[in-house]
């Protein structure tokens, strides 16, 4: 009984938890960083009008924000229900596995320290202390974006894989809700991972410094990420296309970058994976930046049977079976005789 009183408690406060996300600094959609989107796009809306180009035939920026086309749409509904479905049960489920992780990686990187033990080291101070901070926040933020680049690039070239990671992808019009579109394995997987990530960065930094360097934080998020969602993050999954000048899109990411990795377009198609750093994509040549949107069409091919995928349970379970179709033995048509089973790892048609 007990037990099942503690359960219940932490289920409450989980669910109480994801209802204030709003006023979570740590979460994407906190209110400041869904204001600052919303700044961001009514300079878009006045720039739009002033080059008479379009504006999603809205004749005030309220309908530009919330077009008919996008919030008449079933997915954009589906993705508001499955925020509540998935945050109360799927991220309830996985709430140790990152400091798991984070601690696995910590002992490894550190020589197998506990993180508690306490050493004579100081933290530096003054000119050199800021500069210590500073250097493990980009170090710390590059290493774990690229290891969210390199799971991003396997989630669609692994085709088991791919079947869980489909579900982000299947939504067919965007609203930052729909950043929450995601199937549990793939939760599963980036926090695995990245909980990893940073408990080894951590613990070799623990190592060399004989401290735990700090960062520098805003309203308790470190700086870089908190600039990263304060400038436009909440426009990366929604209707409105900015894209930076020039060579700065292969520098900062622009909303528009992750549009084009949404983009069932063939040109569009595996490209584009990176989250904070688009220097990846340049990199490993899975940069696409054209000049507008007028090629940009979210969803899945048509071989990936998105329309399947329309109510919570089905993008929870759909996944799971179309990779075990991956691994099912090969039918034989009627009349052929026996012959040796293979393992196929073509996706069902």
């Amino acid at each position: 009984m007990q037990q099942l009183q503690t359960f219940l408690g932490s289920f409450f406060e989980h669910v109480r938890g994801v209802l204030m996300s709003p006023l979570d600094p740590g979460n994407r959609i906190y209110v400041l960083y869904l204001a600052s989107s919303v700044l961001i796009a009514f300079g878009i809306y006045v720039v739009r009008r002033k080059k008479a180009l379009d504006v999603f035939g809205a004749k005030s920026f309220l309908g530009f924000l919330f077009p008919r086309k996008v919030w008449k749409h079933p997915s954009a509904w589906l993705d508001v229900r499955y925020f509540f479905f998935h945050m109360f049960i799927g991220h309830f489920l996985m709430l140790t596995l990152w400091a798991g992780a984070a601690a696995l990686g910590y002992k490894l990187a550190s020589g197998a320290l506990t993180g508690h033990e306490v050493t004579n080291a100081q933290p530096l101070e003054g000119w050199q202390g800021v500069a210590v901070t500073v250097a493990f926040m980009f170090v710390l933020f590059l290493i774990l974006d690229f290891i969210a680049f390199y799971i991003h690039y396997l989630q669609h070239k692994v085709p088991l894989l791919w079947q869980f990671h489909k579900v982000h992808h299947s939504a067919e019009v965007m609203h930052p809700i729909s950043n929450f579109r995601e199937h549990p394995v793939d939760n599963l997987v980036y926090k695995a991972l990245i909980g990893f990530g940073t408990g080894a960065v951590t613990g070799l930094a623990f190592r060399i410094l004989g401290y735990h360097p700090s960062m520098p934080v805003l309203l308790g998020v470190p700086v870089l990420m908190f600039m990263f969602n304060f400038f436009g993050y909440n426009l990366r999954h929604s209707h409105i296309w900015l894209r930076w000048p020039g060579i700065w899109s292969k520098v900062f990411p622009s909303p528009a970058h992750h549009h084009v990795h949404h983009s069932c377009h063939p040109d569009h198609l595996d490209k584009n994976f990176a989250f904070m750093f688009p220097g990846w994509d340049v990199l490993f040549g899975t940069y696409v930046m054209p000049e507008d949107d007028r090629d940009v069409k979210f969803g899945v091919t048509d071989k990936d049977k998105g329309h399947e995928l329309d109510s919570c349970m089905k993008l929870y379970f759909v996944p799971f079976r179309d990779a075990w179709r991956l691994f099912r033995p090969a039918r034989r048509p009627a009349g052929q005789p026996n012959q040796p089973q293979t393992m196929s790892n073509e996706p069902a048609e």
